[in-house]
């Protein structure tokens, strides 16, 4: 799915006509957000039902606040109140400042959920972010080499993972991390198990 033509900043579809947790819903208000993008437009209705999906949209059009939304919904919907160890969402991210920016966006849109919300990145904070992860985190979102990091040393499995995504995927490629994606798909629960999405600026 495409939105890579310049167009108006918003379509003509409110997130209120979407079936929504109304925990969900909570953090769109407090957010701001009533009309979708193009892209959300787009990919929403279909994710929001369980699809895979691949979507292609420029930097700034709102691809975060679509797959965050998905992940909300899923984890909400499949297992409220869940309080296990291990992540049930991973979101994979070529840069830690991007990471950060992911994690910025998931507190706001989720704060209502109850949903706890992991980062893991390289270069800074290493046995804070040890603990945070071995305490229990619902979405683990971070950079593919402090994630496998982590989870080489038992810190947490990924064999809950219900929501898989894969952000900024071209500049992830382009970054070599390919072997290392490669690696932690095989880690998770099989494809019939889970749900994928990727974006792409490119």
């Amino acid at each position: 799915m495409s939105d890579s033509k310049p167009t108006n900043p918003l379509s003509d579809i409110e997130f209120s006509s979407l079936d929504l947790h109304p925990l969900v819903r909570e953090g769109l208000k407090r957010a701001g957000f009533t009309f979708c993008t193009p892209i959300q437009a787009l990919t929403l209705p279909s994710a929001l039902k369980g699809m895979d999906i691949a979507g292609q949209a420029q930097t700034g059009t709102g691809k975060t606040a679509a797959f965050l939304l998905v992940i909300l919904q899923r984890l909400l919907e499949k297992s409220p109140g869940h309080t296990g160890k291990n992540p049930r969402s991973l979101v994979l991210a070529p840069t830690r400042e991007l990471a950060l920016q992911i994690h910025k966006d998931a507190v706001l849109l989720g704060s209502d959920t109850g949903l706890r919300f992991g980062l893991a990145y390289g270069g800074v904070d290493y046995e804070k972010q040890r603990k945070t992860l071995a305490d229990g985190v619902d979405v683990l979102i971070g950079t593919p080499g402090r994630i496998i990091d982590y989870y080489k040393q038992h810190v947490f499995n990924l064999k809950e993972i219900d929501v898989m995504v894969l952000d900024e995927a071209d500049r992830m490629f382009d970054l070599g991390f390919i072997k290392d994606i490669r690696y932690m798909l095989r880690q998770l629960p099989p494809r019939n198990r889970r749900q994928c999405l990727m974006f792409s600026a490119t």
